[in-house]
């Protein structure tokens, strides 16, 4: 009888310890979802991941230009991944995906035993376990208990995402996640960095080798350890096999395959299109208030107060706040920057600077100079050369660096003299050498730059920008940053006064002889450039189209600098505008984006457009939280902006920009003007059709680094040749719509007569018409 209660007291007390058992674990489990024991991820946060989002630079076409991060990760959803990624990557890592709910049981017995009998069985984590993992990392433990904790958290996690989540939004949101090596989170990052291609766009043996290189994205990195990543691809496709996602015959063929890994490219900010673009945006986008105090130059305190009154766009970032009230971040808020740029049109912009620069101009600087001691500046002065390089050694990056360091500066000295390893810009590609730093920013000054900035008339659309030539080695921006002599491209503004006030039109004949200004105290009296026509009536198309100083200097004295001025600045122009005289040669120093924005006014019927770079931006989530319409003004009158086209059409149908025509063989309708500045050191070119306007501008890093010749230093040989290349390419593309027609007449009758004679006297033998435009 004592036996039997015995043994009813241990039946007894088993079923006590069992239910307790039962009790302790579902309370543990409950305490451990609802966060009693550490961190749990809410409700909100497993509806919501947060992680490390790129802001994305799309252009107006749907192209990726590039991205602003911290970890280059931007997400994509299920119905953008190639079948291949999601069949590798379950195969690979989760056979039975389809078949557990967060937790696979069989997974952890087999792993269980492995760990009995001390052989790999393989892991157990799951895709939704891993995934748990990634967007709520673990913290480090020094303890077993406190990695087992860790541990059972992940699994709770895993279970409330497949509650959450359908399996193609888990596996689209853990392809989001993981790291593929050379600064590449997410699939879609990856998919760009290592063939070049969208996540849809992957095949077989790429998704393979990508997932692949999950496990160990170094050990595995297929363009440093090929061999490795091609066994390691190989062991994917055979876990597709296995689980019938591919045959015997599909295995055998890929498997073989050479990896291809001719289009990887590390996406970073030097690489890719319109790095001086996505640059300026950046800039832009994340301006502070200006502040006097920060300024060495008032012309730009001037300017950035301007841009920040008038243009949302700019300080976006500092004056706007999220949802939650909070400041954007760009670097991870996963935000879709949508902009006016053109992928095509940009190629073909970057294009044509490449092939101007690379085959014709700077081999002719390269021959002009050789062989002279003080190349490549126009100066025999050793100590105003030293005096240059060494405002530019201040300048450098290394240089404020070292002094942001509290490096001394004889320290500072010895750094810049002591030669090391280095690659330097050519345009046949880098080049490996030994040499100081001094001497790199000396080797550096060779080299011409340029600008260019491409925009709609109409819109304000800026759809080509192209702010240097090497974006890696030259960060200076030609377009919105630097600041240049304009020459005669200036010289419109003066003729537009004189339109816009009714006595003149583009047949009054002015004689072309010399003038002169009294102005404090002094009589200015400016040269010609040629002796074209000298001495006779010309008409005011004659004269622009030649770009005769004395007919400038005779339209300045009769409507006066402040009228000049005037219309300058309802065009747009910010910069410093003195008002004096010599303006009407072209004096001032003005930006790229200035210029163009002011003559594209004229292609516009009068009306002033901003040039506008972004049209909207979206959270990450889709939302539209900013859009962005140009500033618009009334400059002048239709009939004085088609007046004006009509006299510089005359520049490319027989003056500075006729070899458009010639050499280059446009036939449309063309309007346009050269510049050239003081000693040849900026050349110029602004160029007009109905749909789009194009500024470009060339010249040395340094005023003094140029061409002592004009036929090499003008604008019609330095900068025109780009426009030409650039136009060609845009032309020859039928996808992008660019008409070959005329800019529109006005509707009214004009008040003036523009049939006026042409230039007959070219072929009479009157006289020779230069493409020099100098003042």
């Amino acid at each position: 009888m004592k036996k039997k209660v015995d043994e009813n007291e241990w039946v007894k007390r088993f079923w006590i310890g069992y239910v307790c058992s039962l009790v302790f674990i579902a309370l543990f489990f409950t305490a451990l979802s609802l966060g009693w024991l550490g961190f749990m991820p809410s409700f909100q946060e497993l509806e919501n991941p947060k992680s490390n989002q790129a802001s994305e630079v799309i252009s107006a076409d749907q192209k990726l230009l590039g991205a602003f991060y911290i970890e280059n990760r931007s997400n994509v959803h299920y119905a953008e991944l190639s079948p291949w990624i999601v069949k590798a990557l379950v195969a690979t890592e989760d056979a039975r995906f389809e078949k557990h709910s967060g937790i696979d049981g069989k997974a952890l017995v087999r792993v269980f035993w492995g760990m009995v009998t001390n052989t790999d069985k393989g892991g157990g984590s799951t895709i939704t376990q891993q995934l748990a993992k990634n967007l709520f990392p673990r913290r480090y433990y020094h303890t077993f208990i406190g990695t087992g904790f860790a541990k059972l958290r992940e699994w709770v996690t895993a279970i409330k995402l497949e509650r959450n989540y359908t399996k193609e939004e888990i596996a689209a949101l853990y392809l989001n996640t993981v790291d593929f090596g050379s600064q590449s989170y997410g699939i879609k990052s990856a998919a760009r960095t290592y063939f070049d291609k969208s996540p849809a766009e992957l095949n077989m043996q790429e998704s393979a080798l990508l997932i692949g290189i999950l496990k160990a994205p170094s050990f595995f990195h297929p363009v440093r350890n090929k061999d490795r990543a091609g066994k390691r691809r190989e062991v994917v496709l055979h876990q597709m096999l296995k689980y019938n996602y591919i045959n015997a015959t599909q295995y055998d063929s890929v498997k073989i395959l050479p990896l291809d890994m001719s289009h990887f490219s590390l996406q970073d900010h030097n690489t890719g299109l319109a790095t001086y673009f996505r640059e300026y945006l950046r800039t832009m986008l994340m301006a502070e208030k200006p502040n006097k105090d920060d300024y060495d130059d008032p012309a730009e305190y001037r300017a950035d107060s301007i841009h920040w009154d008038r243009d949302p766009a700019f300080g976006w970032i500092k004056k706007n706040k999220n949802s939650e009230g909070n400041a954007y971040n760009l670097y991870k808020d996963g935000l879709k920057i949508y902009t006016t740029v053109n992928s095509k049109m940009q190629r073909f912009a970057e294009e044509a600077v490449t092939e101007h620069l690379s085959n014709d101009l700077q081999p002719a600087f390269f021959k002009h100079w050789k062989g002279n001691s003080h190349a490549p500046y126009d100066l025999s002065d050793r100590n105003e050369i030293k005096k240059l390089e060494l405002a530019s050694k201040k300048r450098s990056d290394r240089y404020h660096s070292l002094r942001k360091a509290g490096v001394s500066a004889d320290s500072i000295e010895r750094s810049f003299n002591t030669p090391i390893p280095m690659r330097v810009f050519s345009w046949k590609g880098e080049i490996d050498t030994v040499m100081s730093p001094m001497d790199s920013i000396r080797y550096h000054k060779w080299y011409l730059q340029a600008g260019l900035m491409s925009m709609e008339p109409q819109t304000g659309y800026v759809r080509a920008y192209v702010g240097g030539i090497n974006f890696k080695h030259y960060k200076y921006d030609h377009v919105v940053v630097g600041r240049r002599q304009v020459g005669s491209t200036f010289k419109p503004f003066v003729y537009t006064v004189a339109m816009q006030d009714g006595e003149l039109s583009p047949c009054s004949q002015i004689a072309n002889v010399q003038y002169s200004i009294e102005a404090n105290g002094k009589l200015w009296s400016p040269a010609n450039s040629s002796d074209y026509k000298e001495g006779q009536m010309v008409t005011l198309k004659e004269a622009l189209a030649n770009s005769i100083n004395w007919i400038s200097t005779y339209l300045i004295k009769r409507f006066s600098p402040q009228a000049v001025v005037q219309i300058a600045r309802k065009m747009g122009i910010v910069s410093p505008l003195p008002a004096v005289p010599s303006i009407c040669l072209g004096t001032p120093d003005i930006t790229l984006y200035e210029m163009t924005g002011a003559v594209d006014t004229y292609a516009n019927k009068g009306l002033y457009i901003q040039p506008i770079f972004i049209t909207r931006i979206e959270d990450r989530h889709g939302n539209v939280i900013a859009e962005f319409t140009p500033r618009q003004e009334e400059a002048m009158s239709e009939e004085t902006a088609y007046l004006m086209l009509i006299l510089m059409k005359g520049v490319v149908e027989g003056g500075t920009g006729s070899r458009l025509r010639g050499k280059y063989g446009f036939t449309n309708p063309i309007a346009g003007k050269t510049g050239t500045t003081q000693s040849n050191s900026d050349g110029w070119f602004m160029g007009l059709t109905p749909d789009l306007v194009t500024g470009v501008w060339v010249g040395g890093d340094d005023r003094t680094i140029r061409f002592r010749t004009t036929s090499l230093g003008q604008g019609a040989n330095m900068a025109l040749p780009i426009w030409a290349l650039y136009m060609k390419k845009v032309y020859a593309d039928a996808s992008l719509q660019v008409t070959k027609g005329d800019f529109e007449k006005p509707e009214a009758p004009l008040s003036v007569d523009i049939n006026c004679a042409t230039f007959e006297e070219k072929s009479a033998g009157k006289g020779k018409i230069e493409d020099d435009d100098r003042y």
